[in-house]
């Protein structure tokens, strides 16, 4: 079976198969990342631009090392340094960025379908690495790879999704990849930050009670409060909002106790989870920052085209 999509722009466009081998495929590479020379000629030869026109610090910096160990030739820009900030627009970048032939461009936007825009432009293949809060497949299928390692499987999965759903792209990408590989999705946060018919998104539950979304949960994925994305004032402070929505050593043991608790970066300790929490033995948080590399590294692999996977 052979991976045929030219972009990644989403989870939604992806089947349950695209992403078991996505995932598969990640597997294979993170022994790479365990070796004392990390780097394979798989890629070598091609280019990938890395756009990234918001702040990141996870997935810009995965994203690059993945293209390096993959060998191929990799180049950053972001927003602040480029013409964008003299007033070129978003598709002109992108098609004197493909003047130079480039294979891959990964790109972050603030806008949500920026990934889709540059898609139906330009003919080199789009990674979207977060468009406004439409999605963030490639969190999403991190995320997946963790919880795979750790629960053997996804199928049959109760997983709890705590915090500013309303702004989130990791939720929504999250919520098709979890309901495609068979698992429920509780969501749960302020009435403020729930949007109005997220549940039909996937095998979703919403929740405004954050007891009853984590009772008996496998896993719990905790969110920041989006601050950047939100042009009203939606939760009365944040020591409320810690205290009502916050994960801490009391309410975690509501969970089942084999749960794992994750988190997609970066975390406000003390708000939406405690630093007890945090750095307790159920947290698999840099466990997801390692995974972000090989799948990162599957994702490019599997958009280029290459015909075999080499990894000596």
């Amino acid at each position: 079976m052979s991976f045929q999509h030219k972009h990644i722009l989403g989870i939604e466009q992806l089947s349950s198969e695209d992403i078991q081998m996505i995932l598969d495929t990640g597997d294979a590479f993170k022994e790479v990342n365990t070796r004392d020379i990390k780097k394979v000629p798989t890629l070598r030869g091609k280019t990938i631009i890395n756009a990234f026109f918001e702040a990141s610090t996870r997935t810009r910096l995965s994203f690059e090392i993945a293209g390096k160990r993959l060998s191929a030739d990799t180049v950053n820009i972001s927003g602040s340094t480029s013409s964008v900030v003299k007033g070129e627009t978003l598709e002109d970048t992108a098609k004197n960025i493909e003047a130079m032939a480039p294979d891959i461009i990964v790109i972050r936007h603030g806008h949500s379908g920026s990934a889709h825009y540059l898609a139906e432009r330009v003919d080199c293949s789009i990674i979207n690495a977060g468009d406004g809060a439409h999605e963030h497949p490639s969190q999403a299928l991190l995320d997946l790879m963790t919880i795979r390692e750790h629960k053997g499987s996804i199928e049959g999965l109760e997983v709890a999704i705590v915090g500013d759903i309303t702004h989130s792209r990791v939720v929504r990408s999250n919520i098709y990849a979890l309901s495609k590989m068979g698992a429920k999705v509780r969501l749960c946060g302020p009435g403020t930050m729930l949007p109005i018919g997220i549940e039909r998104l996937g095998n979703v539950e919403v929740f405004t009670d954050m007891r009853d979304a984590i009772q008996d949960a496998d896993v719990v994925m905790m969110l920041r409060i989006q601050m950047e994305r939100q042009s009203n004032i939606m939760l009365p402070s944040l020591r409320e909002y810690a205290r009502f929505y916050g994960l801490n050593p009391t309410n975690v043991q509501l969970a089942k106790p084999d749960a794992i608790v994750m988190h997609p970066g970066p975390i406000n300790r003390g708000v939406e989870i405690s630093s007890v929490v945090a750095d307790g033995v159920q947290n698999v948080i840099l466990d997801q920052v390692e995974n972000g590399v090989a799948v990162r590294m599957a994702l490019l692999y599997l958009v280029s085209g290459v015909e075999s996977m080499q990894t000596k």
